[in-house]
């Protein structure tokens, strides 16, 4: 019989990990650190995952406001990282999307990313890592998070 497990022993874990997570992403960032700040990798991020998006869209999935996410836009689109179209039917309407470049940076960090957490998991025995699974798929899904394998298929990861 499973023991019954607290909501705050729950929280307590998922914050714990959240620390652990963050510390990875931390470190997985530290070589483009100088070209992009944790928001902006953010940004591309979404863009990989969720493919072209309005500027409005794209500051409301990143939590900022649309003049914030235009100058960021504005500075990675200096840097080669995001492509800023008109759509064909509308001029007036602009779609921003990551350029091979950005695709190149997301593809990088998410493969240092991988390794580390690989490495971390082989201290969780495999029986137990069906359940991590599971959880973790539902805490991304009530997050709204798009599974990643819906937007890195294909990506050489």
């Amino acid at each position: 019989m499973t023991p019954k497990v607290s909501r705050d022993s729950v929280v307590d874990a998922v914050l714990n990990a959240s620390r652990v997570l963050v510390a990875v992403a931390a470190r997985s960032l530290g070589d483009v650190a100088e070209e992009v700040t944790l928001t902006q990798y953010r940004t591309l991020v979404v863009l990989a995952s969720r493919g072209p998006q309005s500027l409005a869209t794209l500051a409301e999935a990143i939590d900022v406001t649309p003049p914030t996410a235009t100058r960021m836009c504005d500075r990675l689109i200096r840097k080669g990282l995001v492509q800023r179209r008109h759509e064909r039917g509308d001029r007036r309407l602009i779609r921003l999307s990551l350029s091979e470049k950005g695709q190149v940076l997301v593809d990088a960090v998410t493969e240092r990313r991988r390794a580390e957490i690989t490495d971390l998991l082989k201290a969780i025995p495999r029986e137990q890592q069906t359940a991590l699974v599971d959880s973790l798929q539902r805490l991304a899904s009530a997050a709204g998070e798009v599974p990643e394998q819906d937007w890195s298929a294909g990506w050489d990861l």
